[in-house]
């Protein structure tokens, strides 16, 4: 089965072709980053823009580069949510319009599905398995019994880890995307005399607000006393906290699931410093991570996930499919 996939949910414009949800034929990514950057974060209208620009040359050349021509294709798959409203319409309606032209089947896909399925292109799910998912807009520890059917063990109750990653390093003076130049400014030390606070909550469950507000006073308040941080003390600081949450929990999740694999997905899981401490603190159940290009935003993951999603509902949505700026994974799969 080969899918045509589109992805886009926020600032990544990206089509994708995928054969038999394991192969990777091709996939297409036009970032809108250097866009954002002036602005210090995504701009919804300025993207919406952006992805209206560029969606049929990334359709074209995702067709191209896996030498497959539209009349070769299964069906047409795209994200219908969670994102901005502008943006996933765009690329909605751009798969509409092709599935349409070319009398294909159109399937809509959940955004973090296609997370968690950006590691089949690594290696086939074996299940039961734990999922953690790490991005700018979810935490959250998902238990996976079988191919689409998700059980939410615990989420974050404020804010998501990429949420405050960015915040923390708006603050800092770090710039647009802050994630990666947090993450790599935190590894130019070893230790730390700052201290942070530890967040310990019941269940499953994550909070950022806390930590993140942390930073942001002490940074206030050295700025009073005249007094200086060093940068990377305080990166390194905040950057063990965030990450020590997410390893306390999952193993807190392991020690009562008994599970044969560990996924890591989203955008945080490029962190360098999340994916060996992860890999440590789980073994010796085996830790699949996604390669860099399909963790952040891309049209692969999607049409990864819509093969399977293929294969428990079959293809249902057509053309009536429309976007959801809020739509839980539990909501779409039920």
């Amino acid at each position: 089965m080969i899918i045509l996939a589109l992805e886009t949910s926020c600032d990544e414009t990206s089509a994708a072709v995928v054969k038999d949800g394991r192969e990777v034929l091709s996939n297409v990514v036009y970032s809108q980053m250097h866009t954002h950057a002036r602005f210090g974060g995504v701009v919804p209208e300025v993207a919406s823009r952006e992805h209206v620009k560029s969606i049929l040359s990334v359709i074209d050349e995702a067709l191209s580069q896996a030498h497959i021509d539209a009349s070769a294709l299964d069906a047409v798959a795209v994200t219908e949510g969670p994102g901005l409203i502008g943006s996933l319409l765009v690329g909605i309606n751009a798969a509409k319009a092709f599935a349409f032209a070319h009398q294909k089947p159109l399937l809509g896909v959940h955004h973090i599905a296609g997370h968690i399925y950006a590691n089949q292109a690594v290696t086939p799910m074996v299940f039961p398995l734990l999922c953690l998912v790490v991005s700018g807009g979810h935490t959250e520890l998902i238990l996976m019994e079988d191919h689409m059917r998700f059980t939410l063990l615990g989420q974050t109750q404020d804010d998501a880890i990429g949420e405050a990653y960015d915040k923390v390093a708006r603050v800092m003076g770090l710039g647009y995307p802050g994630g990666p130049k947090l993450d790599a400014l935190a590894q130019s030390v070893t230790q730390s005399h700052l201290t942070m606070p530890k967040t310990q909550l019941e269940g499953y469950d994550f909070s950022y607000s806390g930590l993140k507000s942390h930073v942001i006073n002490t940074l206030n308040t050295a700025k009073m006393k005249g007094e200086t941080i060093a940068q990377d003390a305080l990166a390194h600081r905040f950057q063990e906290a965030a990450l020590g949450q997410l390893i306390d929990q999952t193993r807190k999740a392991l020690a009562n699931h008994e599970v044969k694999q560990v996924l890591l997905a989203g955008g945080v899981a490029a962190n360098q410093r999340l994916r060996t401490w992860l890999k440590d603190a789980v073994a010796p159940i085996p830790l699949v991570v996604p390669p860099l290009s399909l963790c952040t935003d891309n049209a692969g993951m999607i049409g990864l996930a819509a093969y399977y999603q293929h294969q428990r509902e079959g293809l249902k949505e057509g053309l009536a499919l429309n976007g959801y700026s809020r739509q839980t994974l539990f909501d779409r799969y039920r």
